[in-house]
């Protein structure tokens, strides 16, 4: 049966992950009786994950730079509502110490992510929030006659003054977040972006790829995307041209950490436009290609083998010479200057060809979602549907990997949270 609107919440929101829980407290710090459900078999699955098992609640620094998806002035305008000073502290208070690392990201200093999952739940408690799990919604509408949102499941009806949408996006769905709540949003007359594709997925190589038998190797890379002219791909404006730096990591399927998984959004994105762009890697991008060539016609007699090892391990350069068929013994004075030259590009603008990513399932986020557009920027309610309200990643927001995701989530459900729970109380 439906509750009714009088022993109903003042505000029900649908999906308990870090926007939700978010705005749950918020809201009912404020004042509001607060209704949370979800469906996932595990409560706060993906902070569970995130970071390895430990994590990366946030980053030290954060600017409207580190996303993609709607534009940079309006993430601007969420994120300066709960910055990370903002953020550093409303976890202090819950008793969550955050320590940074040399990256830049901000991890609970138990190294736990169950430490900040147990400190928000417990959060949600003191705040009055009920939750209850699983609950797995099936539907949402709007009652005119009642003046309330009802979410539908086979668990149950229950109705609330207000709505907020905070069921995620794709990624990862054994975490609860599948999808769903993007027709949630459709049923209230919100659109979703044209594409709704996977972020921060590992990138896929083709069988026999020499990079495959590297497996486990990682070295600190540059990545950007080219045309096969070797031409610089560049998105419409304001994007332009993409390049990543970090870590890149072989694996037995393809190429995978925080290089490949920035720059995986962006290369599945530009093969939309053009099918044949390729990822230029720089194995080495403290050089070009003038560089690292004086380098080595400066080598004197010295291997090529030796020559590289400063700049790779060794288990690298011999796979690289043996790609472009030069013997690990030879001086690289000894060559030809086309050979040398070929030597240098596979080093500092190799382009390889990626057949694909790892889909939503290994993805840590999704691009795409219900456009800013349609939110008010301020509150986060939606423009189309009074009293309806979104955050986190049902929204056209993703972040690069480092702790910018949970960013957002803590910036937009502390807004919607906190807009929900005045105009909830306020009317009664």
């Amino acid at each position: 049966m439906t509750q009714t609107a009088d022993d109903a919440a003042d505000l029900l929101i649908v999906g308990a992950g870090a926007a939700g829980m978010m705005a749950a407290i918020t809201a009912g710090r404020a004042g509001a009786k607060v209704l949370m459900l979800d469906g996932a078999r595990t409560l706060g699955a993906k902070i569970l994950v995130a970071g390895g098992g430990r994590c990366n609640v946030t980053h030290f620094q954060v600017s409207e730079r580190d996303y993609a998806g709607s534009t940079p002035s309006q993430i601007r305008k969420v994120l300066q509502q709960f910055p990370v000073r903002d953020v550093v502290a409303f976890f202090e208070a819950l008793g969550v110490e955050l320590k940074r690392e040399d990256t830049g990201k901000l991890f609970p200093t138990t190294d736990q992510a169950r430490t900040v999952l147990n400190a928000l739940l417990q959060a949600c408690a003191d705040a009055g929030v009920r939750i209850l799990h699983p609950h797995r919604v099936d539907c949402v509408s709007w009652d005119a006659s009642s003046q309330c949102f009802i979410a539908e499941s086979a668990s149950g009806n229950v109705s609330a003054r207000r709505l907020l949408l905070a069921s995620g996006g794709k990624a990862l769905p054994k975490s609860g977040s599948d999808g769903a709540g993007y027709n949630f949003a459709r049923t209230f007359g919100h659109s979703m972006t044209s594409q709704i594709v996977p972020a921060l997925a590992p990138l896929l190589l083709a069988p026999g790829h020499w990079l495959l038998a590297l497996s486990g190797l990682a070295l600190d890379v540059e990545l950007s995307l080219v045309l096969p002219s070797g031409a610089p791909f560049k998105f419409p404006a304001p994007q332009g041209a993409i390049s990543v730096q970090g870590a890149l990591l072989a694996t037995h399927f393809g190429l995978s950490g925080p290089a490949a998984l920035d720059i995986s959004r962006h290369w599945t994105h530009a093969r939309t436009i053009d099918p044949s762009v390729l990822l230029k890697v720089n194995w080495i991008p403290q050089h070009r290609e003038d560089s690292l060539d004086a380098v080595f016609v400066a080598s004197k007699g010295v291997s090529a083998l030796n020559v590289l090892r400063p700049f790779a391990p060794e288990r690298f350069a011999r796979a690289i010479l043996e790609v472009c068929a030069i013997d690990p013994n030879a001086t690289l004075q000894q060559l030809p200057r086309e050979r040398r030259l070929a030597l240098v590009r596979a080093l500092v603008a190799m382009h390889v060809v990626v057949t694909g990513d790892r889909g939503f399932t290994y993805a840590e986020a999704t691009a795409g979602g219900v456009p800013l557009d349609e939110v008010d920027l301020t509150t986060m309610e939606s423009k189309l549907q009074r009293g309806l309200y979104l955050a986190g990643e049902i929204l056209d927001v993703d972040g690069r990997i480092g702790g910018f995701n949970f960013q957002w989530a803590w910036a937009s459900g502390f807004s919607a949270g906190k807009s929900a729970a005045g105009v909830a109380v306020t009317s009664k």
